[in-house]
C-alpha cells in the first residue's frame, strides 16, 4: 500500500501490462491513413497545385463513392479548406423523374424562372441572332440542331427593342443544367403564375439527357450574354451577367426548391454584379445554409465564404472588415448570412452589437420561423400558433404562445442602419433591397422571407407562391428604412410593394375574397392542427391572426400612413 503522505506521482503508477489482475494489452492499431505533415511547413500551401489536386483526386473519389474509405486527411482539411466552386462537379441528374422543358414560343424572356432557381439549374442568354444562327448551321446532325434551335426564342425585349436601340436583334435562350436540377418545378410555378406557361415538367430519359447535356455545350460556346442586352432597369436581367450570375454555381445539396438558396443566391449576384466578382466575402452563421453550402468536397461559392457558429458570425465580421479596412479594402462589400438562430435568438446580442459599433457590415436574414437545421424547433422568429417541436399543438399547449419576435423593428431601433424585410419571390423588391444595402456606408440588415418546404409542409415548388402570400396575408410585410431619406422614421419607412396597403387587409382580385393570415395558415401544414373538422380556425389561430394585424397596422403608423 502506498504511503499516504507522499505526494501522489501519476508517472509512477504501474504500466497497465503489469498491473496484478490483468492480462497482457497491446496498444490499438490505427485505422486511418495520413499524409506526413512536417512541422515547418504547416503554414505553406501551394493553392494553385492544392486545387488541382483535390479537384482530380477528392472530387474524384466522392462521386465513385469511396471517398471517405480511400483519402487520407490532408492539409487542406486539417486548416478546414473545400477550394471554390467544387460543388459544379457535383451531378443531380439522378435526384428526380422529371426536368423542365422550354416551350419557347410562350417565352417572353422575363428571367423570372431564372432569378427563382435555387440550384443555378436554368441560366438565360441572349445573343445576336447571327451568331446563333451561325451555330446552329455549324451542327451537323438535323434533329440535333432543331433541338438547340427550339431553345430559343424571338422576343420584344431582347430581339425588337434592341433592334430599335440600333444594336442587332439578339434571341433569347433558355438552358438547363440537368447536372444541377432537383425537379423541384419552381421554374415551372412561377412562369404558370405569370401566365405564360413557357416551361413544362417532362419525363426523363437517358436519350433526353444526353441532348440536354449537348445544348448546355452550345450553351457555353457561345460565350456570355453581351452587355449591351443587359439592361439595368430590369433587374431581373442581372442573371444574365454570367461573371456575378454564377458566383454561386450550384451543386449544394440544399432540399429541392429550397427557399434560403434562392435568397443567397440573389444577394450574392447582385453585390457580385455591382461591386465585381472579387468585391464580396461572406461569413456565415452556423446553419441549414452552411450544411448545405460547405458539405465536403462540394462548395457552390466563387467568392470567399467562411462559416462561424450561430452567436457569433457578426463579431467575426466585424474581425475581417476591420482587417480589410486596414488593408485598404473598403471597397469591397461583406456579407454576413444566418437564420432564425443566428439571428432572432442566440445570436441577436452579437448582431446588436455590430449594428451599435456602425461598421460597413451586411446581414442577410433568412427567416424561415423555425430551426430547420436542427429539426423543426420552435424559434422567437415563429408565428402564434405555429406547430413546430417545443411548441407543439395539442390539449396543453395550443402551439407557439410566444408573440413573433420584430427583427425588422429592432434592427430599426438601433438608428444609423438600413432594414429591409423581403422576399426573393418580389424579385426587384429584393434585388433593390440588396443594392441599396451594399451603397449604404454603414450597417444594413436585409431579413428575407424563406420558404422551407419540409418544416412549412408545403409542396416542393412552392416558395415563391408562399412568400407571396405570406406578404400579401401581412405575416411578412414588406419594408425598407433607410436613414438617407430623412431625419424621422416616417421618412426612412417605406411600405411599397405591399398590396392594398392602405386596408388592413388585402383581397384577392380575381375572386375577391379577403387574404388574412388565416387564409395563408390554411396552405400550410404547419397550421394544420389549428383546424377543426369544419375547417373552423382555433382561437389560438384567431389570436394569431389579430398578432399580424396589430404588427402591421404599427408599421402603417411608424410610416405615417396609419
Amino acid at each position: 500500500m502506498s504511503d499516504p503522505s507522499e505526494p501522489f506521482n501519476p508517472l509512477e503508477l504501474p504500466s497497465v501490462e503489469h498491473q496484478p489482475g490483468r492480462g497482457t494489452k497491446t496498444p490499438g492499431l490505427a485505422k486511418d491513413t495520413h499524409e506526413s505533415l512536417p512541422v515547418e511547413h504547416l503554414l505553406e500551401l501551394d493553392l494553385e497545385a492544392y486545387v488541382d489536386d483535390f479537384n482530380a483526386r477528392v472530387i474524384g473519389a466522392y462521386a465513385a463513392g469511396v471517398g471517405s474509405q480511400t483519402l487520407p486527411a490532408d492539409a487542406g482539411v486539417a486548416r478546414s479548406l473545400i477550394p471554390a466552386g467544387t460543388a459544379a462537379l457535383r451531378d443531380f441528374s439522378y435526384l428526380a423523374p422529371e426536368i423542365p422543358e422550354l416551350l419557347a414560343e410562350r417565352c417572353v424572356g422575363c428571367m423570372t424562372c431564372v432569378t427563382e432557381c435555387p440550384d443555378t439549374a436554368i441560366l438565360g442568354k441572349a445573343i445576336p441572332a447571327s451568331r446563333v444562327q451561325a451555330e446552329l448551321l455549324a451542327v451537323e446532325d438535323g434533329d440535333e440542331r432543331d433541338f438547340l434551335g427550339a431553345r430559343w426564342a424571338r422576343t420584344r425585349k431582347y430581339f425588337d427593342v434592341p433592334a430599335k436601340k440600333g444594336y442587332p436583334g439578339a434571341l433569347f435562350g433558355i438552358f438547363i443544367d440537368q447536372t444541377k436540377c432537383k425537379g423541384c418545378a419552381e421554374c415551372v410555378e412561377v412562369c404558370a403564375d405569370l401566365g405564360y406557361d413557357a416551361l413544362r415538367m417532362v419525363p426523363k430519359t437517358d436519350a433526353l439527357l444526353a441532348r440536354y447535356r449537348g445544348a448546355f455545350e452550345h450553351f457555353r460556346r457561345l460565350g456570355p450574354t453581351p452587355r449591351e442586352y443587359v439592361n439595368d432597369k430590369a433587374l431581373a436581367d442581372m442573371m444574365l451577367a454570367e461573371e456575378s450570375a454564377l458566383l454561386y454555381v450550384g451543386g449544394a445539396g440544399s432540399c429541392m426548391g429550397c427557399g434560403e438558396a434562392t435568397a443567397i443566391r440573389m444577394m450574392v449576384a447582385a453585390t457580385g454584379f455591382a461591386h465585381g466578382g472579387d468585391g464580396l466575402g461572406i461569413v456565415a452563421a452556423t446553419g441549414c445554409n452552411t450544411v448545405y453550402c460547405s458539405t465536403y468536397p462540394h462548395n457552390p461559392f466563387l467568392v470567399p465564404w467562411t462559416n462561424s457558429l450561430f452567436e457569433n458570425a457578426p463579431a467575426v465580421a466585424m474581425g475581417v472588415r476591420a482587417k480589410w479596412d486596414q488593408r485598404g479594402w473598403r471597397g469591397k462589400r461583406l456579407w454576413v448570412i444566418g437564420g432564425d438562430g443566428a439571428m432572432y435568438d442566440i445570436g441577436l446580442q452579437s448582431l446588436s452589437r455590430m449594428l451599435a459599433a456602425g461598421m460597413d457590415i451586411k446581414v442577410l436574414v433568412l427567416d424561415t420561423q423555425v430551426y430547420s437545421n436542427t429539426g423543426g424547433q420552435v424559434s422567437t422568429a415563429s408565428f402564434l400558433g405555429q406547430d413546430a417541436k417545443m411548441a407543439a399543438v395539442g390539449a396543453a399547449i395550443p402551439g407557439k404562445v410566444e408573440r413573433r419576435k420584430e427583427l425588422g423593428l429592432l434592427c430599426l431601433a438601433h438608428g444609423e442602419v438600413y432594414v429591409a424585410q423581403t422576399t426573393a419571390a418580389h424579385i426587384n423588391h429584393f434585388y433593390r433591397a440588396v443594392l441599396d444595402a451594399n451603397s449604404y456606408r454603414g450597417p444594413a440588415v436585409v431579413i428575407a422571407y424563406t420558404t422551407c418546404q419540409p418544416e412549412h409542409g408545403v409542396g416542393d415548388d412552392r416558395s415563391a407562391e408562399q412568400a407571396r402570400l405570406a406578404v400579401a396575408s401581412r405575416a411578412f410585410p414588406l419594408f425598407t428604412y433607410d436613414p438617407r431619406r430623412g431625419a424621422t422614421i416616417r421618412e426612412r419607412l417605406s411600405l411599397q410593394g405591399n398590396p392594398d396597403a392602405q386596408n388592413d387587409w388585402h383581397r384577392d382580385a380575381k375572386t375577391g375574397e379577403v387574404v388574412d393570415f388565416i387564409a395563408f395558415a390554411r396552405t400550410e401544414r404547419r397550421f394544420a392542427r389549428q383546424f377543426g373538422p369544419d375547417g373552423s380556425p382555433s382561437a389560438a389561430l384567431r389570436e394569431a391572426q389579430e398578432d399580424r394585424l396589430a404588427n402591421w397596422r404599427r408599421l402603417r403608423e411608424l410610416a405615417g400612413a396609419g
